[in-house]
């Protein structure tokens, strides 16, 4: 790396730790980059966790991360539909991820906004029902993520993006979508961080959603060999700008 970068954007899951396992250097590198004055952010589409909650597992495994350091697919979702002012919306979303929507009128029998995150449980026949008979009838849809498989627990499972498609289809409608790889989230993600955007960097260990959204957006990207990451990833039309084997080489780079 030639340049002098100044600030670092970081997905959490098989970047910093996965499955809840700390990479080695991961802390070490965080704390360094405090040292030199380096701008962190830390970028998830992880829809079910709040920022706040995120920054405290992130803390218990030993780093040093601040609430407002932190964008997940549920908060940057939030704050796109403040500009909108909507009247009201269904948050179809569990856990803390709901914490982001709070303060918004919520009405699941007649919303302007259908708003889907991971619903869990939640995504059976009467609601993905409802949910459709309402975008027939003109609610607005907005999805967190366009992912629709997620492996980071070790199975494989569906998740929000492939419940978002299919409600798409059959209302013969068009969603927005806020997280990676979609460059609103990146966007927002800069603006938080008051810095030119080529002396930013993405460190990710997903072609499809880091590597992506960092073209997108515009920024330079660190492929990290680790998490959810195929040698097959690198056979598509997005390339990442540097490849390093672990978290802990990103140090010797800068």
């Amino acid at each position: 790396m030639q340049q002098n970068y100044k600030g670092i954007i970081f997905d959490i899951n098989g970047v910093l730790e996965f499955q809840g396992r700390v990479y080695p250097g991961a802390v070490e590198l965080i704390n360094f980059l405090r040292q030199k004055g380096v701008v962190i952010r830390i970028l998830t589409n992880s829809t079910l966790k709040s920022r706040k909650y995120c920054a405290e597992q992130l803390n218990q495994m030993g780093f040093d991360v601040r609430k407002t350091e932190v964008i997940t697919a549920a908060y940057a979702t939030a704050k796109y539909l403040e500009t909108l002012s909507p009247r009201s919306c269904w948050i179809m979303l569990k856990r803390t991820g709901l914490e982001e929507f709070k303060h918004f009128c919520h009405d699941v029998e007649d919303p302007e906004y259908i708003i889907l995150g991971d619903y869990r449980d939640g995504f059976n026949f009467h609601n993905m029902n409802k949910a459709l008979k309402l975008l027939q009838r003109g609610s607005k849809f907005i999805v967190m993520i366009s992912q629709v498989i997620d492996n980071s627990m070790g199975e494989v499972e569906l998740t929000v993006g492939a419940y978002g498609k299919m409600l798409e289809d059959a209302a013969n409608i068009k969603a927005t979508y806020i997280g990676k790889p979609n460059k609103l989230i990146f966007e927002m993600t800069l603006k938080t961080m008051d810095i030119e955007k080529n002396s930013v960097l993405m460190v990710g260990d997903r072609v499809s959603s880091d590597m992506r959204g960092a073209k997108n957006a515009g920024i330079k990207s660190v492929l990290v060999k680790t998490g959810e990451f195929k040698e097959s990833d690198l056979a598509g039309d997005v390339q990442p700008d540097y490849i390093v084997d672990s978290i802990g080489e990103i140090k010797k780079l800068l």
